[in-house]
C-alpha cells in the first residue's frame, strides 16, 4: 500500500518533489535563534547581535525570576553566544 506522500514523490511531477525536498532540507538546516532553559541556553551568533545578546537572555531568564549572565561569544558564522540564568541572590543583583 503507497502512501500519499510516496505516490507525489514518485509522480511525473518534478515541481512537487523539488518543492518538497526544499521544504525539507530548510526545516532540517534552519537555526533556531535562541535554545534554552532555567539554567541557561545559546543565542545564535550574527553580526550586530552582541548588543542585544544580553537583553535577549535576560528577558528569558526573567521567565525563571533570573538574570542573565553571558559566559561565552565566539563572533563567527554557524556559532553561538552563551549564557547562564542565575538566581538573585547575596552576590547578584537584586530582584526585580
Amino acid at each position: 500500500m503507497m502512501s500519499r506522500l510516496s505516490r507525489l514523490l514518485k509522480s511525473r511531477r518534478p515541481e512537487i518533489g523539488a518543492a518538497l525536498g526544499a521544504t525539507t532540507a530548510l526545516w532540517l538546516f534552519s537555526v533556531p535563534p535562541i535554545q534554552a532553559n532555567d539554567t541557561g541556553g545559546i543565542i545564535a551568533w550574527q553580526p550586530g547581535i552582541e548588543k542585544y545578546a544580553l537583553q535577549i537572555a535576560d528577558q528569558h531568564c526573567s521567565w525563571y525570576g533570573k538574570y542573565a549572565v553571558i559566559t561565552s561569544v565566539h563572533a563567527w558564522y554557524g556559532d553561538y553566544i552563551g549564557f547562564q540564568c542565575r538566581r538573585a541572590g547575596r552576590w547578584g543583583p537584586p530582584r526585580r
